[in-house]
């Protein structure tokens, strides 16, 4: 395994981290009868994954019960990053959610404290000052945000501090590469990038856009006619599914799977520190680490970037994954 440190934490990160929601939220994620989740998490700590992410509104804080109740005697061997919900940023409520966490996690401290979303509400030197108190109170130890852009970033640095930002961010969604990825880095700030399989697209587990389970038929990629989408866009379903019948054909070629070859190319990105993968079972966790190490090339990335370029441009730069240009929350 490969560690990258975490902005200016001084952790020093997995390049793969164990993304929680799927072994706490089986509404969302469906059934699945090969899962694991003891032993999921169990088998990342020994493959050397030490960043575990999760969030208070992951399946109404059944992620944190279940990675908490998991981790037990070995949650020193590890990072736990939380996230406190956007309309819980108000100091008091904030707080709250914190003990919350705390509680359900089944420890007196949390690694990384992250804003899951800007606030509109809250003003962020609110939000910050009562972070600043839970670190001085020991609860936290580092801060950092999740789904802010370089507007947010800008004023959120004014005020105080950060160590990252968590970003959706993957080969078939390269919006953050715009403005999100080059702000990072200005600010001296790591990058945890969430979707790196876009939900299972890039591992091949559907050949069609109706094999794909609506609720994960949501995002920029799919026509606003699909149920549950709000971005109110045309979408370019039959561009998405071209670019992943390029990289399947690659992945053969190469004799990889092509979730490797997709996190390959993440993990080869400027700025990025880890990529968060959802696991609800020993086997993918062993797939998924396959990566780690993974060499492309300089000839493959020119090749992988030039197949994605064409979705990259028809996305543009907003890089939140369900909402339009106009009304999206990632500024």
């Amino acid at each position: 395994m490969r560690y990258r440190p975490l902005g200016k934490s001084g952790l020093m990160v997995s390049v793969v981290s164990f993304g929680s929601w799927q072994i706490g939220d089986p509404e969302y994620w469906g059934p699945d009868v090969e899962v694991d989740a003891e032993a999921a998490v169990h088998t990342a700590i020994d493959e050397g994954i030490n960043l575990f992410d999760t969030a208070e509104m992951y399946g109404g804080g059944e992620s944190e019960r279940v990675l908490g109740k998991i981790l037990g005697a070995r949650r020193k061997e590890v990072f736990i990053a939380t996230k406190v919900s956007p309309d819980h940023c108000a100091p008091e409520m904030l707080r709250q959610s914190c003990e919350g966490s705390l509680s359900r996690l089944g420890t007196d401290y949390i690694d990384l404290y992250q804003v899951h979303w800007p606030s509109r509400e809250t003003p962020f030197e609110d939000t910050y000052a009562a972070l600043e108190e839970l670190r001085s109170a020991g609860k936290i130890r580092e801060i950092g945000v999740s789904n802010f852009g370089p507007e947010d970033l800008q004023r959120w640095m004014s005020i105080g501090s950060a160590v990252c930002d968590q970003v959706g961010y993957n080969i078939v969604f390269r919006a953050p590469e715009y403005e999100v990825m080059p702000a990072c880095r200005k600010l001296g700030l790591g990058t945890l990038a969430y979707m790196p399989l876009m939900q299972g697209v890039l591992a091949g587990r559907w050949k069609t856009i109706e094999d794909i389970p609506p609720a994960r038929r949501r995002t920029r990629h799919f026509s606003s006619k699909r149920a549950g989408t709000r971005h109110g866009e045309k979408g370019c379903e039959d561009l998405l599914m071209k670019t992943v019948g390029h990289l399947v054909r690659i992945s053969e070629t190469l004799e990889i799977p092509m979730a490797a070859l997709c996190l390959s190319w993440l993990l080869a990105q400027p700025g990025v520190t880890s990529a968060i993968l959802g696991a609800r079972n020993p086997r993918q966790i062993k797939l998924n680490l396959a990566t780690a190490n993974l060499d492309l090339g300089p000839a493959i990335m020119a090749h992988l970037n030039e197949i994605s370029a064409p979705l990259k441009s028809r996305l543009g730069a907003n890089a939140d994954l369900w909402l339009g240009v106009d009304d999206r929350r990632i500024r």
